[in-house]
């Protein structure tokens, strides 16, 4: 099982400077998953390169994780693919327990590749970064339809502002208050600046 010595805690500012190191966050005009526009995205997957900070970041999730709920809550961990997948794997290998991911089929989630849930088998559910909590949202509607039972969400930035609804507790290395806008209320719209789509960006493409 975990080794509680090994969970040391971050900060808030601590997280961030991480975020930072790593070219996480990005300045603009950008179309989210969500489908609202914002002057700033989190280009998350940048941290995980780095295994080292992912693993820091994963035992300190983790850590809070234990000081929430407790560490026995859970039998296992699931995440969204692909936000949810490096930093679940972490917080579970922190956790001593296994790691399993939910992915699209279509315009819902479900659980593949011989993964099995027992059933009533309690989750953590893991994403790395949470705004309107849709892809988490699809990955519990995944895990229940195979049977699980969520316990707890827990994400590494809550960009939420701690109000995103998932019917079970919501915990977070830290929360980061980033403005959304309706397509049609958009102030970057009205000053002309070109609409960026962040899948396009990280693989190269206009």
């Amino acid at each position: 099982m975990h080794d509680k010595d090994s969970l040391a805690p971050m900060t808030a500012d601590e997280v961030l400077q991480v975020l930072r190191d790593s070219d996480v966050l990005m300045e603009g005009h950008f179309l989210l998953t969500s489908g609202r526009h914002s002057d700033r995205f989190m280009q998350t997957s940048r941290v995980w390169q780095h295994p080292e900070r992912a693993a820091r970041l994963g035992q300190a999730l983790a850590g809070k994780v234990i000081g929430r709920v407790g560490g026995d809550a859970f039998r296992s961990v699931i995440g969204p693919a692909m936000g949810g997948i490096i930093l679940g794997y972490e917080v579970a290998r922190a956790l001593g327990l296994r790691a399993i991911y939910a992915e699209k089929e279509g315009d819902r989630m479900v659980i593949k590749r011989g993964f099995q849930v027992s059933s009533g088998e309690p989750f953590l559910v893991v994403e790395d970064a949470l705004t309107t909590g849709g892809s988490v949202r699809r990955a519990i509607e995944a895990l229940q339809a195979a049977g699980g039972v969520p316990v707890a969400v827990a994400t590494a930035v809550d960009r939420s502002g701690g109000h995103a609804n998932l019917g079970v507790p919501l915990i977070s290395l830290m929360e980061l208050d980033i403005p959304s806008y309706s397509p049609d209320d958009c102030p970057l719209c009205r000053e002309g600046l070109p609409l960026q789509r962040p899948k396009a960006l990280s693989s190269g493409r206009p």
